[in-house]
This record gives C-alpha cells, structure tokens and sequence, in this order.
C-alpha cells in the first residue's frame, strides 16, 4: 500500500506513477483524514508514503495521520517513503522516521524527488520558470524510475536526500516558524472583481477547509485545518485569490498544468 498526500499534484503523480509500476493500492491521506486509520496489509506488502515538503517537515495532516496510524500486521513490512520539494528537505525524514517509530513502523529508505517550487508565500519564493519547470519534471521521472527497482527489491538503509547546507536550521528553527506563523488560512483573501464563483478553489481544497461552491464566494473556515499548501491560490483560473500581500504578481503551478513533454 501507498499512502499519499499531495497539494498541487508533485507528489500525486509520483505516487501514483509508483502505485501503478509496483502494482500496489493508493491510498489518499485527504480522503482518510476523520475516516479510517486501521489497515491490514497483505502478506509480504510493502508500505510507503509520498508528501510534499512542507517548511522542510511533513506535512502537518500527514504526521497527525501517522500518529493515529495502526498497521494490523503479523510480521515485519517493508516501509520506505519518498518526498518531494523544490529545492531542499531539510531533516524531513528525520521527523517521518521518529513519527513511524511511534506507530511501530521502521523506515527502511527514502528519496527526494526534486520538482517544480509551488511555494509563494514568502516575499522571496514564487513558481520556478516554465524552462525550469520542464527540467525538473524531465529530471524527476528519470530518478523515480531509478528509485522504483529499490523499492520493488525491499532494499534497505538507502536515504538519498536532498537535505541542503542547513538542514538543522531550516527543520527546527525555520520550520517552527512556518509551523507556528505561516501555515494558516488567515491571510488568504479574494479579489472580488476577479472572483467568478466558479467554486474550484472549494474543491481542489484537500482538507475541505473552503466553504463555497459554484455561485458561490469562498470563504477560509479558520478550523486550523488549513495547510497553506496554496492549491486553492494556484487553480484559481482568474487569479483572485491572494495570501495577503505575498502573492502579488506571482505565478501560478499546478502539475498538469503543463504536461511533461
């Protein structure tokens, strides 16, 4: 099995890109978030997980769905895990592999796929170039095909990360930060003379944390559920909505946006 959470679709086509080469289910962490959290693997079944880098940490929904995980096993599955990122992952792992532990599950190896940035809400982050977003593209399907005969071969003790220079800084210092200040919904606004209430910011929204629809003008619920992960912010298809000044004159990206020529 294949869990799986992702924003702008970076780590959805990786994992299901992986799912359908290893002949394996997906499992949607969204789609699990107030539902389910017991699962019986099949003999033999590896378990992996694929997220986006969220301020160089898993994301938040995925450690709370990794806390209240229960594997009903009866013997030693292989576990490994893939992120992706823009640019660096920080101590990501280490922080997957301390949250695992307490589920009782031992990670076996990890990988970074490095893909196109989607972060936008600092001043000095936008979305990478359209050049440069094919390279990335172009370059991480080459290194998941490197990374899936690892996974099919139960290969352990293999962690190729892209940590960066600073990888203790950005996870605990800067990452606190993001946790404590920066993922919230409580600076995203509409732009009223852009807004069409076309509702896809509701939907593409994988925590359901937008209220509003067709006809309708979104609205953030300020349940704390939140993950700023922007997916809302980059399908918006007449670019109405901002996160507070941040945003202003930036790009947008979403994976199928552009197909990997």
């Amino acid at each position: 099995m294949v869990f799986y959470f992702s924003g702008t679709g970076n780590t959805q086509w990786a994992a299901e890109e992986l799912a359908r080469t290893i002949g394996e289910t997906l499992i949607n962490i969204s789609e699990t978030q107030n539902g389910e959290s017991k699962f019986r693997p099949e003999h033999n079944e590896r378990i992996g997980f694929c997220f986006p880098v969220h301020g160089w940490r898993p994301p938040v929904n995925v450690r709370r769905f990794i806390e209240k995980l229960r594997i009903e096993k009866s013997e030693r599955h292989y576990c490994y895990a893939i992120c992706t990122a823009g640019d660096t992952v920080g101590e990501t792992m280490d922080y997957l592999q301390n949250d695992l532990q307490k589920s009782g599950l031992q990670l076996d190896a990890a990988w970074s796929l490095i893909m196109p940035e989607s972060y936008v809400g600092l001043p000095f982050m936008d979305v990478d170039t359209p050049a440069k977003e094919q390279e990335k593209k172009e370059q991480a399907a080459r290194d998941l095909q490197k990374i899936i005969p690892h996974i099919i071969n139960r290969d352990r003790e293999i962690f190729r990360l892209t940590r960066g220079h600073w990888p203790r800084i950005n996870s605990r210092l800067i990452g606190s930060f993001f946790l404590n200040h920066l993922i919230t919904d409580k600076y995203f606004r509409v732009e009223s003379k852009r807004c069409v209430k076309c509702g896809i910011c509701a939907d593409v929204c994988p925590t359901d944390n937008i209220a509003g629809g067709l006809g309708q003008k979104p609205a953030w619920k300020h349940t704390g559920n939140c993950l700023t992960c922007f997916s809302c912010y980059h399908h918006c298809p007449h670019h109405a909505i901002e996160f507070g000044r941040m945003t202003k004159n930036k790009g947008q990206y979403w994976f199928n946006r552009r197909a990997i020529r």
